[in-house]
């Protein structure tokens, strides 16, 4: 009877809310309820022309229902009361269909097919009324394709003749191919680039054209490119292009850009390596940073990649605000002459801030406060100097008896040095110029002092990142060390883990002494940062990640001693290291839907295996599963491995981990109204163990049973964007629980709030 009750609600709420809408409809005049773009070629996917469609209908949540339109309509038409106001701002006023914008729609729709090589093509727009609402559908008949029959050139410049012969291999036109004027347009866009990188320094595409003659009762074109005289304006004479070189490169250092008028005589000046440097009381940046991130040489045709190539580089140098490059063209007797002024605007040399923070470490609350100091030009090679402080408290609820206190402190100290170039024994600037590379060393030490023990860890690291032309980042870390140092562990706490009799190994080695020495390479690759994708409106991410510790120390032990000294294994100063290999993957695809909706899939994978002188992996080292970037019907760490259930069945962080980790994600994601956006997930995943662990046997990777432990989660999401942060609360389901047996096992079939639930909040998106 209630159940019945809540439906008859639900039911009159839609139905008040389909009545409101039609007081915001005019008459006459109608809703414009959906839009449709027909095809009747496979070749010609009405997904194309989406982004010529001028007016869309309201948006629906998760692509269902037009929540948004339905909470603008419960407003009144008095805009004076401010629930009217507000209504309207967070929701979607009535899309009301307008026949010239969609006869707008209907012209470039047709243009764009046309331009396909369909020139005969037409597209119809039909309607259908109902009542008060419209549907509207772009119907495209395509008729026949025309193709490229034959290609000519007419150039008449012999020099530039030859350089686009020469390259021609890269030509995007060919017989045979769809006459497609995109196609066209880009071929013209690719030889200006090569003429512009040979010297030609006033060309542009508009001095290409072509001519099209169709074949008589065919559907073939016959292609002619044109070359057309320079000419600086319509009424001058038609001239040859000419080639440009670069006479001086001047760097001037300049407070503001745009007052620079070509004057040096104000500056101070010096030359270093066919560079002229001028500036004012001092050179901030040393001349062989200048020289070494400059690509634009004396003596060399003009070429336009050189220049962009110098804005990328100068971008790179924190110690810059702005760069500009000017040309100044200079006659010469037999040649014309460039000359390039590239201004440097300085930026501020050191800032500190201050960030004070709230902490919630499972459900234990504390506070914590940093201030970092950054100098972005320390040796005047615009390298990047940062130091770091930080404090934290917090009160820890649920300890036994026997401890002195219940607080728990941290401090620590961070500081690292980037230099903007690969810094490294007898390289060339060549090739450091071709890397782009930027280069970090750094060290940290934190200090945890906690009820139970005292925790140490110092680490030095040497690293360099770099971005190629793909735009793929690649990170290699040369050197990383990491010395774990536990020199105090309470009587209590130590009598706690001499009892253990669950998965005793691991639980212990995560509280004595280690000595992590690794290397690793990490590349990741986002697609929708490759301006060749501009126009495709999916993306896709991709990152990759390895790493090693103690192989060669490993080996050099093993060539001192036949045998390792001690119980521990093979050791350092009489600190045992550790020896394992780790590799990750991680990919996710965005499929956009609409504007407004999109679907993405995510896989994560991750194996990491202890061997030689590790009997188990480092606890840093180690995967978790559940929270809010995993399964999220479980809380951080709570999850695995396989179907353990922990000590008693009461969660422990330090038991919950493994070395195998297993996601899988799909999310659809929607615009709600306003700045917030829905989320609807189901994740699947879980952790295991490589080796057999005493009092964890079920945590195993097994091939036979392991895809019988994935567990399940579903539920929904609300994301607030605010443009520079997005906050994100997720409430996930437990949907299928490995850890549980018999009916309890699938949650799904019955649901228990308290103990399937998990509430998440966090920032950014979990993939």
């Amino acid at each position: 009877m209630k159940s019945s009750r809540i439906h008859i609600c639900l039911l009159l709420i839609l139905m008040l809310c389909s009545c409101s809408v039609n007081k915001f409809i005019p008459d006459k005049q109608y809703l414009l309820d959906e839009v449709d773009v027909v095809s009747d070629s496979k070749e010609v996917k009405p997904s194309l022309f989406t982004s010529y469609i001028r007016q869309n209908p309201n948006a629906k949540w998760f692509n269902l229902v037009k929540i948004p339109m339905r909470i603008y309509c419960i407003s009144g038409k008095d805009s004076s009361k401010w629930m009217n106001r507000f209504l309207q701002k967070i929701g979607d006023a009535p899309k009301i269909y307008d026949e010239t914008i969609a006869l707008k729609s209907q012209r470039e729709i047709e243009k764009a097919v046309r331009n396909m090589g369909y020139m005969r093509a037409v597209v119809r727009l039909d309607t259908i009324i109902n009542k008060n609402k419209l549907k509207l559908s772009y119907n495209i008949k395509t008729d026949s394709l025309y193709r490229i029959n034959h290609i000519a050139y007419q150039i008449d410049d012999w020099m530039i003749n030859e350089l686009i012969m020469q390259d021609s291999v890269y030509s995007l036109l060919s017989e045979g191919m769809p006459f497609d004027v995109v196609a066209l347009d880009n071929e013209r866009q690719r030889i200006t680039k090569l003429l512009q990188n040979n010297g030609y320094f006033k060309f542009n595409k508009d001095f290409i054209v072509y001519q099209a003659d169709t074949v008589r009762n065919t559907f073939e074109v016959d292609l002619t490119m044109k070359l057309l005289p320079y000419r600086a304006r319509k009424e001058d004479l038609p001239v040859s292009h000419k080639q440009y070189s670069i006479r001086n490169v001047n760097f001037i250092t300049i407070d503001d850009i745009t007052r620079f008028d070509n004057d040096y005589q104000s500056y101070d000046s010096l030359f270093y390596k066919g560079l002229n440097i001028y500036y004012k009381d001092n050179v901030y940046i040393r001349p062989n940073v200048l020289a070494n991130f400059n690509y634009i040489n004396p003596g060399t045709l003009f070429s336009e990649q050189s220049v962009q190539n110098t804005y990328a580089s100068m971008g790179r140098l924190r110690a810059l605000k702005y760069t500009n490059v000017r040309f100044n063209e200079v006659m010469g007797k037999d040649s014309m002459l460039l000359d390039a002024n590239v201004l440097l605007s300085k930026n501020k040399d050191k800032s500190i801030a201050f960030e004070i923070e709230g902490t919630n470490s499972a459900g234990d609350l504390g506070a914590a406060a940093s201030m970092t100091f950054q100098h972005k030009n320390l040796f005047k090679g615009s390298e990047t100097f940062t130091f770091k402080v930080r404090g934290a408290y917090e009160a820890i609820t649920g300890l036994e008896e026997g401890y002195e206190n219940d607080d728990y402190q941290e401090y620590g100290i961070e500081s690292t040095l980037n230099f903007p170039e690969f810094m490294f024994p007898f390289l060339s600037s060549a090739f450091k110029k071709k890397i782009r590379a930027t280069s970090e060393v750094g060290v940290k030490f934190n200090s945890q002092l906690r009820p139970e023990f005292t925790r140490t860890l110092a680490s030095a690291s040497w690293s360099y990142r770099w971005t190629d032309k793909t735009r793929s980042q690649h990170r290699f870390d040369l050197l990383d060390v990491n010395y774990i140092y536990v020199p105090w562990k309470s009587n209590t706490f130590k009598a706690y883990l001499e009892n253990l009799t669950d998965r005793n190994s691991i639980l212990i080695k995560s509280y004595e002494d280690l000595l992590i020495v690794r290397m690793g390479y990490t590349f990741s690759y986002n697609s929708a940062n490759n301006s060749q994708m501009i126009g495709n409106r999916n993306s896709y991410s991709v990152r990759f990640n390895i790493e090693e510790s103690g192989n060669l120390l490993y080996g050099a032990s093993k060539l001192i001693h036949r045998r390792p000294k001690t119980d521990k294994g093979y050791v350092i100063a009489n600190i045992p290291f550790a020896q394992y290999i780790k590799g990750d993957f991680d990919f996710a695809q965005n499929l956009l839907i609409d504007n407004r909706n999109s679907l993405v899939f995510h896989i994560g994978l991750g194996v990491a295996y202890p061997y030689g002188n590790s009997q188990a992996l480092p606890f840093e080292k180690r995967y978790f599963s559940g929270g809010p970037n995993s399964v999220r019907g479980w809380s951080v760490r709570s999850l695995g491995p396989g179907s353990y259930k922990g000590a008693d069945g009461v969660v422990n962080y330090i038991n919950h981990t493994g070395d195998i980790k297993l996601d899988l994600n799909v999310e659809y994601r929607t615009h709600l109204f306003w700045k917030f956006n829905g989320a609807a997930f189901i994740d699947a995943g879980n952790i295991w163990n490589i080796n057999t662990y005493e009092g964890q046997e079920e945590g195993t990777f097994r091939f036979d049973s392991f895809y019988k432990q994935i567990a399940v989660a579903y539920g929904l999401g609300i994301r607030l964007d605010l443009d520079y942060l997005i906050l994100r609360f997720d409430g996930g389901m437990k949907a299928v629980n490995p850890m549980l047996e018999g009916k309890d096992k699938y949650p799904l079939i019955r649901p228990r709030m308290s103990r399937d639930f998990a509430f998440h909040f966090a920032v950014g998106y979990p993939f």
